[in-house]
């Protein structure tokens, strides 16, 4: 794994708030669908997002783990901006202290009990793939 590079993607993808979470239907179709990473933005390759245990990204990730996430910032007049895709395995995480670790006020939005709200989960993403694009600059990193 080339942590320099890693840690150069990671910079640019400061602030990057939602990413689209795909994961395999039950009938084989991907399915997509955006999340945010709660303000979370500081990237090492592992990414977290909450959900309601009985939503189908559960149900799907349950099935079969290997999951992608898309990442884009804005590319404005002075910047290319930054396009990322993640190939990863998820994990589902039901401990209460990992949901604090995570949690942000900004979540009580829509968990309206915090972390004892009734049947969310935490979704952890590690990336074992990750390509980039950034201009006419093009990579990938393998972890």
């Amino acid at each position: 794994m080339d942590k320099t590079e890693l840690a150069e993607i990671a910079k640019d993808m400061a602030g990057i708030d939602i990413a689209i979470l795909s994961t395999h239907t039950d009938n084989g179709e991907i399915a997509n669908r955006p999340m945010s990473n709660n303000g979370d933005v500081s990237y090492d390759g592992t990414s977290y997002y909450f959900a309601y245990e009985q939503t189908r990204t559960v149900s799907d990730i349950q099935r079969n783990p290997k999951v992608a996430l898309g990442f884009s910032s804005e590319a404005g007049l002075f910047s290319e901006g930054i396009y990322v895709a993640v190939e990863g395995t998820a994990e589902l995480i039901r401990d209460k202290g990992a949901f604090q670790r995570h949690w942000t006020s900004d979540l009580d939005e829509w968990f309206d009990k915090g972390i004892d709200t009734p049947g969310i989960i935490l979704i952890k993403v590690k990336a074992s793939r990750i390509t980039y694009w950034k201009g006419r600059e093009e990579g990938e990193v393998v972890l």
